[in-house]
C-alpha cells in the first residue's frame, strides 16, 4: 500500500509496510508529520526543502518524494548506471541497507527493495527478514 500527498511542488510518498516507526520525522519536523491527526502528512505545514530534507532522514525508506513536473521536464535516468550498495548496522536496531536490492526467500520468491531496507537484527519481527520495529520494545542491544 502506498499514500500520496501533495503540495504542487513535490508529492511525499508513505508506504506504511516499510516503516519501522522510529520517529525521525515525527520528532525532526512535527508540522509536517503527525501521528495523532489525520491524515498523519499535512503536507502543507512546511516549505518544500524542508520536507524534502526530512524525509531524506527516514531510516527505513517508507518516506519518499518525488518533484511534480510536468513530462518534458523529465530527464531520463542514466542507462548503465548501477548505484552502489551500503549496508549499516544501526545501534541496538536494524541493518540498513541504502540502495535497490533483491531478496530472494527460502522458497526461491523474490522482491526487489529500495531506497532504504531495513533488516531485523533482534530476531523479533513479525515480519522477517525485515525490521518491524520490535527492537524498541524487547531490550535489544547490539
Amino acid at each position: 500500500m502506498k499514500k500520496e500527498y501533495s503540495n504542487g511542488e513535490i508529492t511525499v510518498v508513505w508506504q506504511p509496510d516499510l516503516c519501522i516507526h522510529s520517529g525521525k520525522c515525527v520528532r525532526g519536523l512535527p508540522g509536517v508529520f503527525d501521528t495523532k491527526a489525520r491524515p498523519w502528512i499535512n503536507i502543507q505545514g512546511a516549505d518544500t526543502a524542508a520536507i524534502i530534507a526530512q524525509v531524506k532522514e527516514c531510516p527505513s525508506g517508507a518516506l519518499s518524494t518525488y518533484l511534480n513536473t510536468v513530462a518534458s521536464e523529465v530527464i531520463p535516468p542514466a542507462e548503465h548506471f548501477t548505484p552502489a550498495i551500503r549496508a549499516v548496522v544501526l545501534k541496538n536496531g536494524p541493518l540498513m541497507v541504502h540502495g535497490e536490492i533483491t531478496v530472494c526467500d527460502a522458497d526461491g520468491n523474490e522482491v526487489t527493495k529500495g531506497p532504504k531496507t531495513t533488516f531485523c537484527r533482534c530476531g523479533a519481527s513479525a515480519n522477517k527478514p525485515f525490521c518491524d520495529g520490535s527492537h524498541r520494545t524487547n531490550g535489544f542491544e547490539g
